[in-house]
């Protein structure tokens, strides 16, 4: 029994101690990576993995890998502002297309060609073959490289807001991320301590080591810098966000339509959002933008006002209008399609909606009402007395009660409250306590990238709650929760009406076990990892052997071991007893 197991451990030892070559594998990588199809190159054991050259398009290609993830990330995370992408487009260039989902697309292309190039070097180095990157693949990478660095600075200069995005999503992904880069530091440990017992320099080894050791530390301690409202008990989370509808259900009906509200009051919606402006004959009406190009059709009715500002329209000639076609035919949210027949007919015939029908419409369903208030432009008759007419809409010509309204212009602000005390005065600034207190402020309108939990807690302890606008993403809507937001203005109220508890949340001992579990099993994988490598490395060294060629390959014959091996059995040739493995690189 002891004979039988000491040979069963001297035969693992010979075959831990045998390099693998898998020739057909290592073929198919160097054809992928330097289109070397027939001939490839392996490196000694004390030498490098490529040359200066190689070595300089290998770094290249890892800060192509680093850039192209970080376009993607960042392109991807911000989706919840994909609409008013294509919309600032569509103003500059004067017809709509789907931009943010074409540059997706190729950030999503131009990672995954880089990552596919970086498991390619990978897997080669983790074999000991030689790095050759074909020149086209190098052009490729700088390709990749510079317009993922030219998308990157021109979306900072135009929608410099979304790194706010980003560093609120670090908020809800970075536990996971965490995790990830861990696995991948641990996973990468074994072509790093490869070459690192191979090489004779002493400076390459230590440069190896340092650059490891460095972004593995970081990784391990990152969690001491993490904050995340979502890291919280699940008994101290507060009720759910209620829902604002952002001009009515705008994946659902045309924007500011009367049929938009309804969906969005079909949705779940508490509230709705609109923004208003004045006809020229003293109509509140509902529209977002200051002219009517892009959610009517004025180029067919008024081909010659087009650039005509909204507010110079007299209400008949906007009555005069369609406000839904544009929705079928540009599908600005891509949820058209999944509209029914009777749904579609309506919303291809949808007019400019009046503030009238929409306080109706709201005081029938006992919703609360936000909007935007703008002032018409100079020469116009309702010039500076654009509020008092709206107030009169309020109060005279709908049965709206004035609790419901969130007033949210800031003009006049002293005036509508002596004219009205009983409209929730709503600032859309985040200003001093002290001044909200004194303009009897009851609720903060603010920026989603503004979100904080801190802050939130000081205005709700004076009684002032808070609104975030736009948030249409999950993920966002669960960072809301967490963070003790009261209330969200979303373009999806159909989607977070369904979400019953966040995406994410993890006690505070929960998420230390992860951190520290994560940490401990990649540091004693590496650590074994590196003393397999060293005891292999210095057991070959002392082995000596000759050659010897079978039908499936060569390998190296260590005399003691293997001869220990074959006189356990006579009669049986050494090519039945002898495993098929590839060479042994002697040295």
């Amino acid at each position: 029994m002891a004979s039988t197991l000491s040979q069963w451990f001297r035969s693992l030892r010979v075959k831990l101690l045998q390099r693998y070559e898998h020739q057909p594998f290592v073929s198919c990588l160097a054809g992928l990576y330097g289109c070397q199809w027939k001939h490839y190159k392996r490196s000694q054991p004390e030498g490098c993995c490529c040359n200066k050259l190689e070595g300089a398009s290998f770094a290249v290609l890892v800060a192509a890998f680093c850039l192209t993830l970080l376009f993607l990330y960042f392109w991807g995370q911000a989706k919840n502002d994909y609409n008013d992408f294509d919309w600032f487009n569509f103003g500059n260039l004067g017809f709509w297309f789907p931009w943010s989902v074409v540059l997706l697309a190729v950030a999503v292309v131009f990672f995954t060609y880089v990552t596919v190039l970086v498991l390619l070097a990978v897997c080669l180095v983790s074999e000991g073959q030689k790095l050759y990157l074909h020149w086209s693949h190098k052009i490729g990478i700088l390709v990749s490289l510079t317009v993922s660095v030219i998308a990157m600075a021109v979306l900072s200069n135009l929608w410099s807001k979304e790194w706010r995005t980003l560093l609120l999503s670090f908020q809800v992904t970075a536990p996971f991320l965490h995790v990830g880069g861990v696995l991948l530091m641990t996973s990468l440990a074994w072509p790093v301590a490869l070459h690192f017992f191979r090489m004779k320099s002493t400076v390459r080894r230590g440069l190896i080591m340092a650059v490891y050791l460095t972004v593995l530390l970081s990784l391990y301690l990152i969690p001491l810098g993490l904050y995340s409202p979502c890291i919280k008990e699940k008994w101290t989370l507060g009720p759910a966000p209620a829902l604002i509808g952002h001009r009515g259900a705008p994946m659902l009906a045309p924007e500011n339509t009367l049929m938009s509200f309804e969906k969005a009051v079909e949705a779940g919606c508490d509230g709705l959002e609109t923004d208003v402006t004045i006809s020229f004959d003293g109509v509140p009406f509902l529209m977002h933008d200051y002219t009517l190009q892009r959610t009517t059709n004025i180029h067919e009715v008024f081909p010659n006002r087009t650039n005509t500002p909204a507010a110079r329209f007299t209400w008949n000639e906007l009555q005069s209008l369609n406000a839904g076609d544009w929705f079928l035919s540009h599908n600005p949210f891509g949820t058209a399609g999944s509209l029914n027949a009777n749904d579609r007919q309506q919303a291809g015939n949808q007019s400019v909606c009046s503030l009238q029908a929409f306080l109706q419409l709201a005081a029938q369903t006992g919703k609360l009402v936000i909007f935007d208030l703008y002032r018409p432009p100079r020469d116009h008759p309702f010039r500076d007395t654009w509020i008092q007419r709206t107030l009169e809409v309020i109060q005279n010509e709908s049965s709206i009660h004035s609790s419901q309204v969130l007033w949210l212009p800031s003009n006049l602000r002293a005036l509508v409250q002596e004219l009205d005390p009983e409209l929730q005065q709503t600032s859309g600034s985040r200003l001093p306590l002290e001044e909200l207190q004194s303009n009897h402020i009851v609720k903060l309108n603010l920026d989603y990238t503004s979100m904080s939990a801190e802050l939130i807690r000081e205005y709700t302890a004076v009684n002032i709650t808070t609104n975030l606008y736009v948030i249409s993403q999950p993920w966002l809507y669960s960072l809301a929760w967490c963070a003790g937001v009261h209330s969200v203005t979303t373009n999806a109220p159909q989607l977070l009406s369904t979400i019953s508890s966040p995406l994410f949340i993890m006690s505070p001992d929960e998420y230390k076990l992860m951190w520290i579990l994560t940490d401990l099993m990649s540091f004693v994988l590496i650590l074994l990892i590196f003393f397999f490598h060293r005891w292999r490395e210095r057991e070959l060294a002392f082995c000596t052997g000759s050659r010897i060629k079978l039908e499936g390959g060569t390998y190296s014959k260590f005399k003691k071991e293997l001869s220990d091996i074959w006189s356990v059995s006579s009669g049986n040739s050494a090519a039945e007893r002898m495993p098929s493995l590839a060479a042994v690189t002697e040295h």
